[in-house]
């Protein structure tokens, strides 16, 4: 398995030095080598593609970025065959040493959605961390499952088989996903764990954060996770998640704020790594699947001063296009943060 990921990780590289050899002789470029390259996450893609429709206007720079998943950015980025990668999941300190001088800039912040495919269903049905875990293990087989039933009374839920639909690459969604699960979950906790490439014991996988979405879209029955503009892009329902102060939310705005305002001036480590699922009952309108996504680039780098000004466009005007994408403006404390990390890159 692992040799079909690289051997797709290899093929997605190849589409990537394709379309950048492509962009180089653009007229959007106002001169040799003002172009960046990026690939990595699915999850931040469509804010991203906001981002790179707008700043070649304003700077003479293209952009080209291909939503590849967390995993492949991290590689990218490793193997230097792209300026900057692009991951919801951290990096690892293995990935770090690897990774060689990498730094992590947090540049978005988002909801996992929880979205399900059920004819007859209404939206927005209630769900819990423990109730999603136990459909992920396998132990919750059936929408009219007792525990799904007792959150959601009046609900004509059917015996239809639940589908759970898992991302099938390595993904920062489902290191968000199963940080989550494995938060609220002893048993998830024990058998699956925290991963980009979590070991789920049933389902069905999709490539992408759009091939969930797709999967799940057209399986009577299924459930699965990707950020909310994916299932709103797909006319996918989603559930409201039970919070640590026992509120049911949904992963909009409001959800994402009240969990990214967790972080105070001073939490923010060195690293730039920052957890915020299933968020403290301070926050009672919290969603409590929440991440940051992560931009990562070499600090000593030939496109140092192309790179410092494009996540600068990003962390400031580039959160203009956020909000209609349901996603979060990144907090003050880690706005500062990311700017004195910025500092670090250089020629």
């Amino acid at each position: 398995m692992k040799k079909r990921f690289f051997a797709a990780g290899l093929a997605m590289l190849a589409a990537i030095a394709a379309v950048a050899a492509g962009t180089a002789n653009s007229a959007v470029a106002s001169r040799s080598g003002d172009q960046l390259v990026g690939a990595g996450s699915t999850f931040v893609s469509p804010l991203v593609s906001q981002w790179v429709a707008d700043y070649p206007s304003k700077t003479g720079v293209a952009v080209v970025y291909q939503p590849i998943g967390s995993g492949g950015g991290i590689q990218a980025i490793t193997n230097k065959t792209v300026d900057f990668g692009a991951s919801d999941a951290p990096l690892t300190t293995d990935q770090f040493s690897s990774c060689g001088d990498c730094v992590q800039v947090p540049w978005a912040i988002g909801a996992t959605s929880v979205m399900y495919n059920l004819s007859g269903a209404p939206a927005h049905l209630k769900i819990t961390g423990p109730v999603i875990a136990g459909i992920y293990l396998g132990t919750i087989k059936s929408w009219n499952d007792p525990a799904i039933a007792k959150l959601n009374p009046g609900a004509n839920l059917p015996s239809t088989a639940i589908t759970p639909v898992y991302r099938s690459d390595g993904s920062g969604t489902s290191y968000n996903f199963t940080d989550y699960l494995s938060k609220v979950s002893k048993a998830f906790k024990s058998k699956v764990g925290v991963s980009t490439q979590p070991p789920f014991p049933t389902g069905v996988g999709g490539k992408g954060s759009s091939g969930v979405a797709g999967v799940v879209s057209k399986t009577d029955g299924a459930i699965g996770y990707a950020d909310v503009a994916f299932a709103i892009k797909n006319h996918l329902k989603f559930f409201f998640v039970k919070n640590s102060a026992g509120k049911f939310a949904g992963p909009g705005l409001r959800g994402i704020a009240a969990a990214a305002s967790t972080i105070k001036k001073g939490d923010v480590p060195a690293n730039n790594e920052m957890h915020i699922v299933d968020p403290s009952a301070k926050v009672p309108q919290a969603y409590p699947i929440c991440t940051f996504t992560y931009v990562i680039v070499h600090k000593a780098t030939s496109k140092a001063a192309l790179l410092r000004k494009f996540i600068f466009y990003a962390l400031t005007g580039g959160q203009a296009f956020s909000p209609k994408l349901l996603y979060g403006k990144i907090p003050v404390p880690v706005l500062v943060a990311a700017e004195k990390t910025l500092s670090k890159i250089h020629s």
